[in-house]
């Protein structure tokens, strides 16, 4: 697999229902964390205001996955893959893989354990 690289962007914290109503420019893939909480991956400022609070989130590498790099991630989790956002284990370390209903794939993993899921996969 080629290497993780950086991949700023900016987490979001928020009513959910603020959350709900936001917009996002294209080339930005968003990814719902929680309820009230969301990383928009490719994006460099975050939305202000009532119940929002947007900040640069900068600890998190990881890759765009062809399909057989897609293919290798799905043979180290235990669970079944579905488009969205899935988190879990992958090859043991804590990661996010998310599935575009376009079929891009995104490995997300915070930089703290990039070498780590490297190294497994």
């Amino acid at each position: 697999m080629r290497a993780l690289e950086p991949m700023p962007g900016v987490r979001v914290v928020g009513h959910a229902d603020a959350l709900d109503r936001l917009a996002f420019p294209g080339g930005v893939t968003v990814l719902r964390i929680a309820p009230d909480e969301l990383i928009a991956v490719g994006m460099a400022d975050g939305p202000t205001g009532y119940a929002i609070l947007g900040e640069a989130e900068t600890g998190f590498v990881g890759r765009w996955l062809d399909a057989g790099e897609l293919a290798a991630v799905r043979r180290h989790v235990e669970w079944p893959l579905h488009d969205g956002l899935n988190q879990g284990l992958v090859a043991g370390v804590p990661a996010r893989v998310w599935i575009g209903d376009d079929g891009r794939a995104l490995l997300l993993v915070a930089g703290a354990y990039a070498h780590e899921l490297e190294a497994r996969l």
